[in-house]
């Protein structure tokens, strides 16, 4: 060996060189013994790649050794080709054919069959190959991770849990490497909270773990608001479901937080268990249904999963809450607050206080707390939650960041276009941004208002400075959907007072109609006069869109006021005048044709449905937005009549 170790440092003698050169053959010759190989078995790596077992019999009949051999450049045998290949019947013939110990055969990249299997999500392929060798289970590929991390990298559920229950839960334990840390953040990824619950119960020292990308799995909860219910948008009968689905209870921990447990008295026992047993029969109910409604097996997976996280997130804390605050900077734990703050998760920032109250004074880089930067990402179920906080609401209110922004100048700062992109319209979004504004504005101190940042804007300055864009976008808005509504409520308002006029059966000689004593006639002119009178009025509303000055307090309410009654007003008015029509026509043609009041009526709701279907819901956001109550979870006040 020492002849060789100062080889790139001096210059060799000739016979050295020779020796070289004829290693360096040798390395060629035996490079072409491998490309010989791999040509001999090509026919081999193509039968098998395609799916052809027959071929790929009949040359094994000839080649036995072809079996084990390298087929490909990286080094893959016949059982890796198949399985990434996904032909489960070539792998269980390979499989029967192979010795237990072939299977654990690696290839260049110290893959084995069972880390392609991982990739390839195919979980009987997994399953043949681990009755044969279980020594599989715990083989790592270059990257040192086990087939069950592997498979939850690339987000195969199925088969993350049939590893995960047949691989040793030694291997998961943090004293083994990264491949514990590594499986219960990816299952967070991959929304497996089951797997993940009961992997941080068996090592709950995970709980403080970072994986290769120095995330925790506090940092991948704080980033997934799917996993909460305040996360998952639902119409209004999903939600009344949804809270009325039982699923199985959580095991609760044991941990009190040091609080002392009350003696148990016998009728609270019996109500406990009482309690207990209805809650389990609902279970089983609903269980039941689950398969039978495909709504409610959506709503109730869905609540499982909501459930699941919730307690996962609870496990992490009460081993959060075992540890000193000055290490929660080092475990990112201020980070994963923020991230929960950023993506709306209310019940993060409710665990967390729970088990550690003075979390809410914790501040991001900029000096801006929990609040603060809920205003400033305009999270309103976060910031509802100073509500809660009694008389320390008031001094949450008062501080500012590193650039002298208070509150107050956070809430005049332009909302993320994630955050913006929620509400329909320019014009709605700027009534959003005004009410952040004014509840912000209302509970922080009078001398804020005026208070002025690095950059000597005062929040009502800095509000028109970051609106101004908007404020043209939501003018633009306005003044298109009053012009085509004009239009509409012009020729509506014009139809009907020519048709009070040209009554249907004409006059008498006297002038008098000659249908005015008959129940339809009236019918015909009430509904003329209605839709006469609201087309009228809703002209009028959007008129007065149309001149508006267009301030920013007019979006708050006085543009969706008159935006509300002039699209009320056109409705009605459209449905009055089919209902014009439709009598005019069965005052025509009753006497010939009797059946014809009901084609005529079915045919009249139609464009008064498509309207109603068409501008209905955004009449109802925009009433509830400005006199519904509220985005905010204020407490409510009641008033003795």
């Amino acid at each position: 060996m020492e002849p060789y170790s100062d080889l790139s440092l001096r210059k060799q003698p000739k016979p050295t060189s020779q020796a070289s050169g004829s290693q360096q053959g040798s390395s060629i010759y035996d490079q072409e013994v491998k490309d010989t190989e791999y040509l001999q078995n090509l026919p081999l790596y193509k039968a098998v790649d395609a799916g052809d077992w027959e071929a790929a019999l009949k040359f094994l009949e000839e080649h036995p050794n072809a079996l084990t051999a390298s087929l490909s450049a990286d080094g893959d045998t016949a059982l890796h080709v198949a399985v990434l290949a996904g032909h489960e019947e070539i792998v269980e013939e390979l499989v029967k054919k192979l010795d237990a110990e072939d299977l654990a055969i690696k290839n260049k990249m110290n893959a084995t069959a069972l880390n392609y299997a991982a990739i390839g999500g195919i979980t009987k392929i997994a399953e043949d190959l681990v009755k044969r060798n279980t020594d599989l289970l715990t083989i790592p590929n270059q990257n040192g991770q086990i087939p069950v991390v592997v498979a939850s990298l690339y987000g195969h559920k199925e088969m993350v849990r049939y590893l995960y229950i047949e691989s040793p839960k030694e291997e998961l334990s943090p004293g083994r490497g990264k491949n514990g840390i590594m499986l219960l953040t990816t299952c967070i990824i991959d929304e497996l909270y089951d797997v993940a619950l009961d992997l941080l119960q068996l090592h709950p020292q995970l709980a403080f773990d970072q994986d290769s990308d120095k995330d925790t799995a506090l940092d991948m909860l704080a980033q997934k608001p799917s996993a909460f219910p305040s996360g998952s948008a639902l119409s209004f009968w999903q939600h009344w479901i949804y809270v009325c689905i039982r699923v199985p209870e959580p095991h609760l921990s044991n941990n009190t937080n040091g609080d002392i447990e009350r003696p148990r008295s016998g009728p609270t026992i019996r109500r406990n268990i009482v309690r207990r047993v209805l809650h389990q029969l609902s279970v089983i109910i609903w269980k039941c249904l689950k398969p039978a409604v495909p709504g409610i097996k959506h709503l109730y997976n869905l609540k499982l999963t909501h459930a699941r996280a919730q307690e996962l997130l609870c496990c992490i804390c009460e081993q959060l809450s075992t540890l000193h605050k000055s290490e929660f900077d080092r475990l990112g734990v201020y980070r994963a607050i923020f991230n929960a703050v950023k993506y709306g998760i209310v019940e993060f920032i409710e665990e967390m206080i729970k088990h550690y109250p003075d979390i809410i004074w914790c501040e991001d880089e900029l000096n801006r707390g929990i609040f603060m930067y809920a205003t400033c990402q305009r999270q309103e179920k976060i910031f509802s939650l100073i509500y809660k906080m009694g008389a320390k609401k008031n001094s949450m209110a008062t501080s500012w960041d590193k650039y002298h922004n208070n509150i107050l100048h956070q809430a005049a700062l332009l909302a993320p276009s994630s955050r913006l992109d929620l509400v329909s319209g320019a014009a709605l979004q700027m009534q959003r941004e005004l009410q952040w504004y004014k509840e912000v504005e209302s509970i922080a101190q009078p001398k804020y208002r005026e208070m002025r940042n690095l950059q000597q804007k005062t929040p009502r300055a800095l509000f028109t400075e970051s609106h101004r864009k908007l404020v043209e976008e939501g003018e633009k808005w306005m003044k298109d959907t009053a012009e085509s509504c004009t239009v509409v409520a012009a020729l509506i308002a014009t139809i009907m007072f020519s048709a009070i006029f040209t009554v249907p059966g004409g006059y008498d000689q006297y002038g008098e109609p000659l249908y005015l004593y008959q129940t339809l006639f009236m019918v015909f002119i009430v509904s003329d006069a209605m839709s006469l009178f609201a087309s009228t009025s809703s002209l009028l509303m959007f008129l007065g869109i149309l001149t508006s000055r267009y301030r920013e307090e007019d979006f708050l309410k006085s543009l969706p006021t008159k935006l509300i009654i002039g699209l009320s007003s056109l409705f009605f008015s459209i449905a009055t005048m089919m209902i014009t029509f439709g009598v005019t026509l069965v005052i025509f043609l009753h006497k010939r044709i009797h059946w014809v009041s009901f084609p005529i009526i079915l045919l009249a709701s139609l464009p008064v449905t498509l309207f109603a279907l068409l501008q209905f819901p955004i009449l109802v956001e925009i009433f509830l937005s400005t006199y519904g109550p509220g985005i905010f979870d204020k407490p409510k006040k009641w008033w003795l009549c």
